[in-house]
């Protein structure tokens, strides 16, 4: 299904990953290495792609989206680069991660690097409405980073904290995609909150599912280590869920692992079996759902159009993926 998505804009998706490598150029060798390694990871680059669809959608007559699209990758992979030296992770799409690969700050500065050259090819737009989206989004990012390190390692997690982090982590880079190949596309206001909102509700299904995953993926497909989440000390929603409707004895035994180090290692997958029997993982999926069917109305807004399919498929996708 990916791949028929991705066929609708196949020729600006390819113009994006040229634009991409060719905007990692460096007077510091390490700075090139570190940007190509993670850039050629690969990914679905699920960011971008909807830059391009919101775009098209709208009826785009220029190519100023292959240019916004780049800069919303550029942003998730800097992010990319910083949560893996703040959650200690050492792979990635199947790869070690950068910091495993090189180092710690090595990591952190070059994520940087990325993030302003993300900015550099944001003034060339010279849209002040897109670059004060991309200031609040990166802005909100950094928010919801900051929100999840502090309740890492929490033993009363709740479902509300665990939304406002997912919304302002993941779903606010999908939010600004979908809005600003609205705007570049000079769409109707209509058009553009409908695109606005479809990303906030597409965004959060896709990490709901992510999250699941991390339970119930398959850690070749996934490119990472199952139960990464619970290692890491994060409270997702099905753990959260696990704990609320779990017995006495799991909760206790699940709050001890988030709060004890050395305990998660001896325990981890006793935490998981838990979470796969409690009906958690079927709670997440569920809520999921729901956010698909509302990003789904969303789209009533918007004329009739391939790219228009291409974005209904795009949620039905990031709904049934299994990485």
């Amino acid at each position: 299904m990916y791949q028929q998505i991705r066929s609708v804009v196949d020729a600006d998706f390819e113009a994006v990953d040229k634009f991409i490598v060719a905007q990692l150029y460096s007077n510091v060798p390490l700075v090139e290495s570190i940007g190509h390694y993670i850039v050629e990871a690969g990914g679905k680059r699920l960011r971008p792609l909807l830059v391009l669809l919101a775009a098209k959608t709208c009826k785009i007559d220029n190519q100023q989206h292959i240019s916004l699209a780049s800069v919303i990758e550029f942003i998730h992979t800097a992010t990319l680069l910083h949560d893996d030296v703040v959650d200690m992770s050492s792979l990635r799409r199947g790869r070690p991660t950068v910091n495993a690969q090189w180092n710690n700050p090595s990591s952190v500065l070059v994520g940087d690097f990325i993030y302003s050259r993300a900015f550099q090819i944001l003034v060339t737009l010279g849209n002040m409405k897109i670059m004060e989206i991309i200031a609040d989004t990166t802005n909100r990012i950094a928010e919801g980073e900051v929100l999840q390190l502090i309740s890492k390692n929490n033993p009363n997690p709740t479902q509300q904290n665990y939304m406002q982090v997912i919304q302002n982590k993941t779903a606010i880079l999908f939010q600004a995609a979908a809005q600003c190949g609205a705007i570049l596309a000079g769409a109707t206001e209509e058009e553009e909150l409908a695109l606005k909102r479809f990303g906030m509700h597409m965004g959060t299904a896709f990490q709901l599912i992510d999250d699941v995953l991390d339970y119930d993926g398959d850690s070749e497909s996934l490119g990472k280590n199952i139960g990464d989440d619970l290692a890491e000390g994060k409270p997702t929603l099905p753990l959260i869920y696990a704990i609320e409707h779990g017995s006495d004895e799991q909760a206790k035994l699940i709050k001890k692992v988030l709060t004890d180090e050395e305990l998660k290692s001896e325990t981890l997958s006793q935490v998981i079996t838990i979470v796969q029997d409690c009906g958690a993982l079927d709670y997440a999926r569920k809520l999921a759902e729901s956010e698909s069917a509302q990003a789904l109305e969303c789209l009533q807004a918007l004329p009739p159009s391939e790219y228009l399919d291409a974005l209904i498929a795009m949620v039905e996708f990031s709904n049934t993926r299994s990485s």
